[in-house]
């Protein structure tokens, strides 16, 4: 308390009941307390609270060095020195706000620095725009651009006299974009509904051709529509494939009432690849039987599954059943040979046992390990719904893929136990 004291009467005094804060520089003798019980003791006071304030100047200075935007304690450090010029302590205030305007000056000095910068980022985003929006690819534009505002909501601010002219400049740009980008797609819209309207009336059209008598005039005027239909222009494709089927399926009546009134025998086209995928089936479901084989069949069902997914990337309009028949022959051949092979390690000899033995011995192990793989699903399914990862797109394919082959083995099993049943029934 004594150095505190003496410390504060060299920056003060005390005067009829009153503390004062001695003249300094330009800034004149104030009152700044009173005196309570004694004069030390207002002046140890007084000096403690200037210890505060010096306190408050180098929490600011260590954030000012910490931080990375160091120009926004500007206004910070602009009303601390104000603060000091009317605080009530006892001390040297000057070092204080020496330090202060030094500080002011650095921090003017690299807002200006960082404006300058800034000026010259945002004026090569602007150009940037220009060049984005002189293009023709609207959905590109507009991601660029908003690639460009994600840059400019980064950058700092500029000069506040030029400010103004900066950002009404880039708004601008973007609003002229944005209203000719509406009155694109307005335009866009307006045609593409022009063209399904077309096509929509091209299909009314066609059906009607059935019901005309002059079976040659409607031949032209079917050929026609078609002719027409080539020259309409794109319409959203979900729209394109409804009406399609329909176009098709009015041609496809007239042709058949053509033909017919024509004596035409036209026999149906098959697609090649179609053709192929319907062959590779029938091959896989005439060797599912031959048991003894079943590990070849289950190559040759490999490769075919591989040549199935080019073919059937190639192909348009795949028939869903034919598709599902192949799915299932290729699961059953897998799920057979699979069994098999866990077999033949307790029974090796299999193929040389009568057949109602070897349907019991599949039965009992097939019948174990549907059991099982169903078990562990059950389990895999809590584990995932308590984990949240229930929804995840790979949680989602495991599952089903595990469903499957448990549903492929239980359809193994049922044909196994009827055909159990008849060898029962047979022998009674």
């Amino acid at each position: 308390m004594e150095n505190t004291v003496l410390l504060a009467k060299k920056y003060g005094h005390c005067k009829n009941g009153k503390v004062y804060l001695n003249a300094y520089s330009e800034y004149p003798e104030r009152e700044i307390g009173i005196v309570k019980d004694s004069e030390d003791e207002a002046l140890a006071y007084f000096g403690r609270r200037f210890e505060m304030a010096t306190n408050k100047v180098i929490l600011l200075f260590d954030q000012i060095e910490e931080a990375q935007n160091k120009g926004s304690y500007l206004t910070k450090l602009l009303q601390l020195r104000k603060d000091l010029l009317t605080y009530n302590g006892l001390g040297d205030f000057m070092p204080l706000i020496k330090r202060l305007n030094e500080a002011e000056f650095d921090l003017r000095d690299l807002i200006l620095t960082n404006q300058i910068k800034n000026l010259d980022i945002k004026r090569a985003l602007i150009e940037e725009v220009k060049t984005v929006v002189a293009g023709d690819d609207w959905m590109a534009m507009t991601e660029s651009l908003m690639e460009i505002k994600v840059k400019w909501l980064k950058t700092g601010p500029v000069d506040k006299s030029i400010q103004d002219d900066v950002e009404n400049e880039y708004n601008r740009l973007n609003d002229e974009f944005f209203v000719k980008r509406r009155e694109y797609f307005t335009e866009k819209n307006r045609i593409i509904d022009e063209r399904i309207l077309r096509l929509q009336a091209i299909v009314e059209e066609a059906f009607a051709l059935r019901k005309l008598e002059d079976i040659d005039g409607s031949f032209a005027k079917i050929k026609e529509l078609q002719r027409e239909w080539k020259g309409i222009g794109a319409v959203p494709p979900k729209k394109q494939s409804q009406l399609w089927k329909q176009f098709k399926k009015a041609n496809d009546w007239f042709f058949e009432r053509y033909n017919k009134a024509k004596g035409i025998d036209v026999k149906p086209k098959i697609d090649p690849k179609i053709q192929e995928m319907m062959l590779m089936t029938l091959e896989l479901e005439k060797a599912f039987p031959d048991q003894p084989n079943i590990p070849a069949t289950s190559e040759k069902a490999k490769a075919h599954l591989v040549r199935w997914k080019e073919l059937a990337g190639q192909t348009k309009n795949l028939d869903r059943t034919l598709a599902e028949r192949f799915r299932n022959i290729c699961d059953k051949i897998f799920e057979m040979n699979y069994l098999l092979r866990v077999v033949s390690y307790r029974h090796p000899e299999l193929d040389a046992k009568p057949r109602m033995e070897q349907l019991k011995i599949m039965i009992n192990q097939m019948d174990y390990m549907a059991k099982k793989e169903k078990a562990e699903l059950d389990m895999f399914i809590t584990d995932a719904e308590y984990n949240g990862t229930i929804t995840e797109k790979m949680v989602t394919s495991k599952i089903n893929t595990q469903k499957r082959k448990i549903a492929m083995k239980e359809i193994l099993l049922t044909q196994f136990k009827t055909e159990l049943d008849k060898f029962l029934t047979d022998d009674e």
